[in-house]
């Protein structure tokens, strides 16, 4: 991560200059954001951490039309749940760099919205108002949760071993979704998956790769931004000639036209916001949901900062992720005010750790990244403009740098390592922090205890194991 550095002046002028030097960094600074953030404590710079804060963005930014699209097939209009989603993300962006001051980004999460759609809806049988109601008590516990500070238990109880398997299977799992947005790899029904054929669209998606890889190896500043905005041009021809739907060739440019104004603008649709049923989502046959989701979103957000902050060596003094009971109060409370705004439960995204490798280490990443949230209210339609190829590459480099940890699990000692093996692998082939934490829990109380080190086991492991257990029987 590049620093900010001077030379050193020679002689008298040279010791008056740098001494004007320091007396005026000294009078200008810390600057607000300086002593909001902790930016240069945190060996960064305000450029970096902006670069950083667009860089997750772009990562990220499909939700803002993904969440809608899994929402709507479960009865939320379509713009309504678009208008929430970067509200949702906005609010919960910025309170996570201004409260917990991490570099974090929240905004609704993936597997969270196909569960409110597909088994709360469709399989539960409620409405999705209903749905929302469930939402935001299981936000209410995980907000109590949170405030009672239980993540300290149970982040204690997890061994180092077993959250560098979570690391790195969150490493895995991040570049397995560039591959599959890149359509490097597709579904295969015999071989379940296969590389495919190349095309167009994989050249171009090879090319943005190997630039990326190249700025990031000479240690360009912003290299995974950059990489993202010459992968998104590389792509342009391919709308244009073989208008194959990965890519985006703009309106403006196919007509002629210098603006296509029509195409840029959506009003927001705040409908969807208050139309949650509390008294509905109390019913008893809805409890295991309501339970479900909170499991899901305390492990998915306890996992996320674990593995973010490993990343980036974001840690405390006693090896925990920096700030974590902030972090959670903040994910835990924006997943609150999701139901009420029309969403399905916002959490951290592991899409962050592109921000920070690319040097981002403060709140300030966070900041801008919700910013950029912002416009789209009113712009969605832009966001054609990067396709899913593009980003791509930034996600399978973000999954190189957290495969670091790797190096950090004690291999030798197979009780410790089996299980974070099993995290390891199954997080991205079940495509599932979810699932990969409970099956890693119960790897590790099982050979604990068949192996005669039942002492090793803490009392937060038992219960989130037998949690675990519950969880596995509802889904």
């Amino acid at each position: 991560m590049p620093r900010p550095s001077s030379s050193p002046g020679k002689g008298a002028a040279g010791a008056s200059s740098t001494s004007a030097t320091s007396a005026a960094s000294a009078t200008s600074s810390p600057s607000f954001l300086d002593r909001h953030f902790g930016i240069r404590a945190a060996g960064s710079n305000v450029k970096v951490e902006v670069v950083g804060g667009i860089t997750t963005f772009l990562t990220a930014m499909y939700i803002i039309v993904v969440n809608p699209g899994i929402l709507s097939q479960g009865g939320v209009p379509f713009p309504a749940a678009l208008t929430a989603t970067v509200l949702v993300s906005f609010i919960g962006s910025c309170a996570m760099g201004l409260y917990a001051r991490n570099p974090v980004l929240v905004a609704p999460g993936m597997g969270m919205n196909a569960l409110f759609a597909f088994v709360m809806v469709h399989g539960g049988g409620m409405s999705w108002q209903t749905a929302l109601g469930c939402v935001f008590w299981s936000g209410v516990i995980f907000a109590l949760l949170a405030a009672l500070n239980v993540r300290r238990l149970v982040v204690d109880a997890i061994p180092a071993n077993l959250r560098h398997g979570v690391s790195c299977g969150i490493g895995l799992f991040i570049t397995l979704i560039g591959l599959v947005n890149a359509k490097f790899i597709v579904g295969d029904p015999v071989t379940i998956v296969h590389g495919a054929h190349m095309n167009p669209v994989i050249v171009t998606f090879l090319l943005g790769l190997a630039l990326t890889i190249v700025l990031v190896t000479r240690r360009v500043t912003g290299a995974l931004m950059i990489g993202i905005v010459a992968t998104t041009l590389l792509a342009i021809p391919i709308g244009r000639w073989w208008g194959d739907g990965t890519a985006y060739w703009p309106a403006a440019i196919a007509t002629k036209t210098l603006v296509n104004w029509n195409g840029l603008f959506a009003a927001p649709d705040f409908s969807a916001i208050g139309q949650l049923d509390l008294m509905g989502a109390l019913k008893v046959i809805y409890w295991p949901f309501i339970f479900v989701m909170l499991f899901t979103s305390f492990f998915d957000a306890l996992s996320t900062f674990m593995a973010v902050s490993d990343a980036g060596n974001l840690l405390d003094a006693d090896g925990n992720p920096r700030n974590i009971r902030e972090s959670m109060i903040v994910d835990s409370l924006s997943a609150l005010v999701s139901a009420p705004l029309g969403t399905s439960p916002a959490n951290a995204y592991i899409e962050s750790a592109a921000g920070i490798s690319a040097g981002g280490r403060t709140g300030l990443v966070a900041v801008v990244a919700g910013l950029c949230f912002l416009p789209f209210l009113f712009l969605s339609p832009l966001l054609s403009l990067v396709p899913a190829i593009a980003t791509a590459p930034a996600l399978i480099l973000v999954g190189v740098f957290m495969m670091d940890a790797i190096t950090k699990i004690e291999w030798h000692r197979f009780e410790e390592a089996i299980p974070a093996f099993i995290a390891m692998i199954l997080i991205p082939l079940t495509y599932s922090i979810t699932d990969g934490i409970v099956w890693s829990f119960l790897a590790f109380v099982v050979l604990k205890v068949f192996t005669g080190r039942m002492r090793d086991i803490k009392p937060a492991m038992w219960v989130a194991t037998a949690l675990a257990v519950v969880l596995l029987t509802q889904l």
